[in-house]
Formats: C-alpha cells, structure tokens, sequence
C-alpha cells in the first residue's frame, strides 16, 4: 500500500533562516542569567561542590564526586572533570579581575557554553540528516515550486533547534553547574550518531557510543538507561542493514571502555563510595503508582511546553510513517526517556532533561504538516503569551522598586523580607534595549506577513528569549538575593571563627545537600563523622522549635542561630553539646 506524506510546502516557505540571527539568539539565550550571581540549591551547587572539592585537593576528589568529605554517589564524575579543569585554567585569568572564589565559580561555568552549543549542533546536524531524505521530503507539486531536500532538512533542523529554546522547563536548569546541560548534550550527541549511522555506520556508531559512555559517566543509569535502551532498540529497525547493526556491538564496546577504567579506579579507592554510587543506581526504579505517573505526566506537561504539543501532532499527523528514519530515531529516544522517567522514584525537572531535545525534533517534523491557519495561530499565541509576559515582569519591579500597585508589592516584599532594591540606569536602558528588540521582532511578523513555516517557532524563541533577558536584567539582584546561601553561610563561618570552635570538629543533623554544598562552597565547611564532637549544625524549622521537637538534650547550649532572611520556616542553629 503506497503512503502519502503528510508534508506539503513551497519553496518559500523553506526560505533560509539567518545563520547570523539564530547564533545571536543562542548567545543571548545563553548568556543572560550565567553570570553575576551567586550559586542556588540544590543541582547549581551540588555540581559546583564536587567541582570545588577537587579543585581544593580533597583526596580522591578528581576521582570521586565528592561535596568536601560527604560522598556524593549519586552522580558519575564527567561534570566535576570538565568543571575542575576549566577551574585550573581559567580562574587564574579571572582572579586578575575577581575575588578568588567569584573566579573559580565564573571559570565553572564556561563549560556550560559548550555543553549548550554542542546540544545544538548535534541536534542540527542529526535533524537535517533525517529531514533530507526521501521519506521525509514533501509532497511533489503538480506545476512544481516544492523545496529541495537540502532547503527542506536545513529548515527542519533550525526549527528543532528552536523548539529546544523555547522549551520553557529548561531555561534555568541550562543555567546551573549542573548535570542538566550536560546530560542533554551526551544525548544529542548519540542522536547524532544514530542518525549519521544510517549513510556512515563508523563515524556515527563511535559518536553513539561516544554519547552513550558520555551520558553513563554523567548521570549513571539516569542517564545512560535512555540512550541504551535506544540503541538496543535499533536492532528492529528496518532501514539498518546488517552491517550498520554490527556496527551497534562498537558502540557498546566503546560506551564500556569508556566506563570501565573508572568503575575500576573507583573501587579500587573508595569501597565505601562505590558501593553507595551501584546502591543508588540499582534502587532508582520501580513500579509507580497512579498518582505518581499523573504528577510526572502533569509536570511535563508544563516542563515541555510549547513543544509537546507540536510532538504529539507529528507522531498523529506521520503515523503511517512510523518506521521511517526521521520519526523512528527520535521517537526512539523519546520513547526510551518516559520509560525511564516514569519507572523512575521521585523524578522531576534533572530526570525530564532526556526529553527536551527528541521532542524538539518531533516537534520541527510537525511544522510542514499544519495548516496555515494554525500556524497563524500559533504566530498570534507566542506574541501575547510573550508580550504578557513581559508587562508581568515590569509590573512586578515597578511594584517592588515604588509601592503599586500595592497588594503586588506585598506579595513579593514578603518574599523578598530586608532586600534594599536598587535602580541602575544602565540595566534600565538595557532592559527597555529588550522590549525594543521585541517590538521590531512582532513588527516584522506584522508588517512583512512572512510566508516562512518557522515565522511562529521563531517568535517563540526569540520571545523566550528575550523575556529571559528582561527577568535576568530586573530581577537577578532581587531573585539572588531570595535563592543565595552566601549570607547565612559567611555568618556561620564568623561564629565559628570568633567562638574559637575546631572546624574539623562540628557534626550536622538534618543539613540538607544543597545547604551542605551551600557551606563548603562558600566558607569551605566540612562536617564530621566522629560521634565524639559537641558541635552540631542543626537544619530545623520554627515550628520544630516552638513544638520543642529538637533531637537534642535541653542543656544543650545555643552557641548561634541564623537563617536566609528572606526564608520564614528554614533556620540554623549551631549547639555544643554538653560533656559526657
């Protein structure tokens, strides 16, 4: 039975995007928000702590992620690698300019330049590969006036890389010392391996396995389990000959050389550690219940936004299609990824990371299947969606820089309890620079009515973009100030200093890993395991206080007791417990 394509487009609507603009606002996207800030909790912290906890010579730190003696065994060692060795070589050249440990954070936070332009060039390059072949070529015109594949594949992938922009759920988190950004690029890289595997099986099985061994070291089975599951799967897969399923068996092989030099390494170093690192891997899934797969399904319902849609649409729209290259790869992956993320105990936002980019490329595969009456539509939703969002947001630093409207100045003071915010002329300019950008973005829209396909995906991004801009411009400071560690952390370093108290000597209970991680980066506190020590960081709440529901003996001395000011149930209290 012969199938018909869904696609059907002109020439002109495959119109070449400018490589110019699409770099620009990649840089900007990225950009905006990565720097001049302190750390946050939990994942932006955590990932620097290993980094930091190596880079300051802890014993196995470079081999082990560790947040200063604490074993953190629940990631793999790629992130604190890359990170460390962007500390060495380039806080130097910061510290010319910045207090040492603003350098080293701002050093830790290049890679994430990469990690974000590797995620787009695979994900553009693996796109047009699939998006150029004949199975995914548009309808043949009676008169003629259809792209050719090369117009058509390059469109496709600008627009998956778009949708990737403007997936709402991954803009703070590509900001983050994290896995997150990390992880998303070793799968993008294996997508470009499978897809590229199909007219070079050598180049694109090692880049498969190279992502593969990539995604295991960064998140262990989180990461790796989707990726595996994918290439095994490609086994059935009907456009690989046996000679590209061969080539599947070096990918493995490659994925495994990878990783076992430093399985081996880390056994041989810490026991202890690798041992907790396969105990967390081996208890992450199992069956969920109903309540848990709606919560997952209702947070990436918001997570994936705007793109989820447009993938469900393509999956509909190219069912007959299934088994062609350019829906079976990437619905593959995605596939792989809910499987894992649904079997998986308490996942969110760091887990929903292996969805972001398959679902992006779906997404790109549904824009020659819609009407155009939809993707006006769409054209018309992004505007208002984004223009709102931008009124919100100068509302909202109106209101907290001068009292109205005022129910909306308290609401966010309360957040904000003893933050002085202040006007710079500069971030002014810039900020109104931001909205200029976007009235002549919906101008052209609105004045040139441009026949190109991705006109809507375009001001999605952009759209996204720059209101990512405008928050970065108006509300770091504020946003820095309510999300920040750095106060609390530096007070308790004084206390400790003054009160003569031995630092090797202070134990913790109910210290949290993001607020662990939040001292040892800052003040460079360790806690310690010996059950001898009379000093004990608590981690409590007011409540707990009030209720008297403390852990410890009433003749306890209370030696400090602080807290984020602008937290109201989170408090600190640092107690010496008497002699025995």
């Amino acid at each position: 039975m012969q199938r018909t394509t869904p696609s059907r487009l002109t020439e002109i609507a495959t119109r070449k995007l400018s490589r110019t603009a699409l770099l620009v606002v990649g840089v900007l996207y990225i950009f905006a928000g990565l720097f001049y800030r302190d750390p946050w909790k939990t994942d932006d912290l955590t990932g620097l702590a290993t980094m930091l906890t190596a880079f300051r010579g802890q014993t196995d730190g470079w081999l082990l992620p560790q947040i200063g003696n604490y074993a953190y065994a629940q990631e793999g060692p790629l992130l604190t690698w890359i990170g460390t060795l962007f500390i060495q070589l380039f806080s130097p050249i910061f510290g010319l300019f910045q207090a040492p440990l603003e350098a080293q954070i701002t050093a830790a936070r290049l890679p994430i330049f990469i990690y974000f332009f590797i995620i787009i060039w695979a994900t553009w390059y693996g796109t047009y590969l699939l998006a150029r072949r004949k199975e995914c070529q548009p309808l043949a015109l009676p008169f003629g006036g259809e792209p050719n594949p090369q117009d058509y594949g390059r469109m496709i992938a600008d627009a998956a890389v778009l949708f990737i922009i403007a997936t709402i759920g991954i803009v703070i988190r590509m900001h983050e010392t994290s896995n997150f950004p990390l992880i998303m690029a070793c799968q993008a890289v294996a997508f470009y391996g499978m897809a590229r595997m199909l007219d070079h099986p050598i180049q694109g099985s090692t880049l498969a396995g190279i992502g593969l061994g990539a995604a295991c070291l960064t998140r262990g089975a989180i990461g790796g389990v989707p990726v595996l599951l994918a290439l095994l799967a490609l086994v059935c897969f009907r456009h690989f000959g046996r000679q590209q399923k061969l080539w599947l068996l070096w990918s493995l092989a490659l994925a495994t050389a990878c990783c076992l030099p430093w399985l081996a390494a880390a056994s041989n170093a810490n026991t202890y550690w690798i041992n907790s690192y396969v105990f967390w891997n081996s208890a992450l899934f199992s069956l969920p219940s109903p309540t848990e797969t709606l919560s997952t399904l209702r947070n990436l319902s918001w997570f994936l936004w705007p793109t989820w849609p447009f993938m469900i649409i393509a999956l509909w729209n190219w069912r007959k299609w299934m088994d062609a290259p350019h829906i079976f790869i990437p619905a593959l992956l995605l596939g792989a990824a809910i499987v894992t993320v649904v079997f998986q105990k308490n996942a969110f936002e760091s887990e929903y990371a292996m969805l972001a980019v398959p679902c992006a490329i779906l997404a790109a595969l549904s824009l020659p299947t819609l009407r155009r009456s939809f993707v006006n539509t769409l054209d018309w939703f992004s505007i208002m969606i984004m223009s709102l969002a931008m009124v919100a947001t100068w509302l909202g630093w109106i209101a907290l820089n001068f009292g109205w409207p005022t129910k909306i100045h308290h609401n966010i003071t309360r957040l904000l309890t003893g933050f002085e915010p202040q006007i710079s002329i500069i971030t002014l300019v810039l900020s109104i620079g931001v909205c200029v950008a976007w009235f002549l973005t919906v101008s052209w829209r609105l004045r040139s009515n441009p026949a190109v396909i991705w006109r809507g995906i375009v001001l999605s991004a952009t759209g996204l973009t720059l209101t990512w801009m405008l928050l970065a411009l108006l509300w770091l400071p504020s946003i820095n100030y309510n999300r920040s560690y750095k106060a609390v952390s530096e007070e308790l370093a004084t206390v400790i200093q003054e009160s003569n108290i031995p630092t090797d000597c202070i134990r913790q209970h109910g210290v949290g890993l993001g607020q662990r991680a939040a001292f040892y980066v800052f003040d460079g506190l360790q806690f310690s395991f010996d059950a001898k020590c009379r000093y004990v960081l608590l981690q409590t709440t007011f409540e707990k206080i009030e209720d008297e529901a403390e852990p410890y003996p009433d003749n306890a001395v209370l030696i400090w007791q602080g807290k984020r000011r602008p937290d109201r149930h989170e408090v600190f209290r640092l107690i010496q417990l008497p002699a025995k």
